[in-house]
């Protein structure tokens, strides 16, 4: 309703300025017609006073007594309807009410006769006269005749009004169009999918028939390493098809798409989280960022639609859906679970290494590390997404980018010294060292779900038996800094060889001094190790 009322007003706001344009023009026009008519009946009124009664009767002559016969207009000491004057002579005939002739005759004074012989009126009652002086009784020669029968010019302001009113039947007819037509726009935007990715004309380019892994190839060979071109991306972006929502969270909304029958994940920001927005693909987009196990970044654009703006990003879709989703409907076996542990921390690992070079790449950390932010693909391996967070160092000035955001990680996966606001936020290894804490208990929930011995346990959060489901910071602190308490191990794990090296792993990732933390290096050729040494091939 809001949207209809929205194109309403829109519509309207540009077709009032002509609505006032039209009824101003449509009076100004009735009132010169008005007084053209005016003006055309008065001259008709005066040249019919000219053609019935204008012929102007010979002047009578000095001290001459005229007779005249008189019918209807005798004067009381006239005999045998006769009359003597110094004037004229008439005959007149004129229309009564009912539309009955009736003719009159008698003198006319000298004083004023040649104006009553020229009178007239105009359109409202027919009447003519004749006068004359030539001898005795002349007016009974005479003959007038009523003027013959026209159509009233002008009726007391009738054509104004018929003007006026076609003015507002013409507006209303316009204005009942503009509604339906709005309708119709709302109804069919309310058929298509909510957001739509379009840009002007102007702004894209037709790109050769080939697909996003050849596009991406070719700009990895050939450009600067960084992603596609804006121009690339903005073009690909306008061509997406979305096809349904696929996920919602404190960010906004993640819809499934399609461009050239290829699958895209659309990431639909709040605008009110442009900061994460942006700070995600100024992250996706720094050169030799791309990595199996990263989340693989396509398209970002912005659309304003005049009443909101649209904040999208389009990475490859994963229908798995997050480690989270995962997790709690898949069970795992030895294979699995390292399969899922290993590449998880080669991508967490590609984040953290600096890489030197003419086109080098900066350290990374992601400061939002959890289960719902790292994605499975198809073959059960993950990798890394949400870096809408993650900090950057730059080793030339010695450096920490801290994005612009107010928003912080999630309270579960916070490390102690986040949640006792020890950390040092001018040294870039304490962030490595909190996103290493957040990967431990991160292994903890991969490890529940495989199962040995016929046994495994249901998916449960870290923490889940220790505070409530939406914990607070200080729910978080007293179970994590004061009381210095981890996730339990299930007694299975001890018989399980596997497990067991499992429950060193993440102990060692979750300690709680950060220096004693083992590296996401150090965790990747761990479980490298253990592969190998179960005869399991990542």
């Amino acid at each position: 309703r809001i949207e209809l009322a929205s194109l309403i007003a829109e519509s309207l706001t540009g077709l009032f300025p002509l609505l006032i344009s039209y009824f101003f023009a449509s009076f100004l026009a009735g009132n010169i017609l008005d007084s053209m008519l005016l003006k055309a009946s008065n001259r008709e009124a005066a040249g019919s006073g000219k053609e019935s009664g204008g012929s102007a009767a010979p002047a009578p002559s000095a001290q001459r007594l005229l007779w005249c016969h008189c019918y209807h207009y005798c004067p009381e000491d006239s005999t045998n309807n006769t009359c003597r004057t110094d004037g004229y002579c008439f005959t007149m005939v004129e229309e009564e009410a009912a539309g009955v002739p009736v003719q009159t005759a008698g003198c006319l004074g000298l004083g004023g006769s040649v104006f009553q012989c020229r009178d007239t009126v105009g359109s409202q009652q027919r009447r003519s006269i004749e006068c004359c002086t030539d001898e005795d009784y002349c007016n009974k020669n005479l003959h007038p005749t009523l003027p013959p029968l026209k159509p009233p010019l002008y009726v007391d302001g009738k054509i104004h009004h018929m003007a006026l009113l076609v003015s507002v039947t013409v507006c209303s007819l316009i204005l009942v169009t503009v509604i339906i037509f709005c309708y119709i726009r709302y109804r069919r935007q309310e058929s298509r999918p909510r957001y739509s990715i379009g840009l002007e004309q102007d702004e894209s380019y037709s790109l050769p028939g080939e697909s996003l892994k050849d596009l991406i190839e070719q700009s990895q060979s050939s450009g600067s390493g960084s992603g596609l071109p804006l121009l690339v991306q903005r073009t690909i972006a306008k061509q997406i098809q979305m096809v349904k929502q696929i996920g919602k969270g404190r960010y906004g909304e993640v819809w499934m798409g399609k461009w050239r029958g290829e699958k895209v994940a659309v990431k639909v920001f709040f605008t009110t989280d442009e900061a994460s927005w942006s700070r995600e693909t100024e992250i996706y987009q720094t050169v030799l960022m791309r990595h199996e196990n990263i989340l693989g970044f396509i398209a970002a654009d912005i659309k304003g639609t005049g009443s909101w703006t649209q904040l999208y990003l389009i990475t490859d879709c994963h229908e798995n859906g997050s480690l989270y989703d995962y997790l709690k409907s898949t069970t795992l076996d030895n294979k699995a679970m390292l399969r899922l542990a290993y590449s998880s921390v080669s991508g967490l690992c590609h984040l953290h290494t600096e890489i030197f070079g003419t086109q080098g790449k900066p350290a990374i950390a992601h400061r939002d590390l959890k289960s719902k932010n790292i994605l499975v693909k198809r073959n059960g391996t993950c990798c890394i997404a949400d870096l809408g967070l993650a900090v950057k160092f730059i080793s030339d000035t010695n450096e920490v980018d801290i994005p612009p955001n107010t928003k912080v990680g999630t309270k579960r996966y916070m490390p102690p010294e986040v949640l006792d606001e020890t950390l040092n936020k001018s040294h870039f290894q304490s962030y490595i060292m909190a996103d290493m804490y957040s990967f431990g208990l991160i292994l903890w929930e991969i490890a529940r779900r495989c199962i040995s011995g016929g046994i495994l346990e249901e998916y449960q959060l870290p923490y889940h038996e220790l505070v409530p489901t939406d914990p607070s910071y200080e729910d978080m602190k007293e179970v994590v800094c004061i009381k210095r308490l981890r996730p339990s191990f299930p007694n299975r794990w001890t018989s399980d060889e596997c497990l067991r090296q499992m429950g060193k792993l993440m102990t060692e990732c979750w300690a709680h001094n950060p220096g004693s933390r083992l590296t996401a290096l150090r965790v990747k050729k761990t479980l490298a190790k253990m592969s190998e040494s179960q005869d399991i091939k990542l």
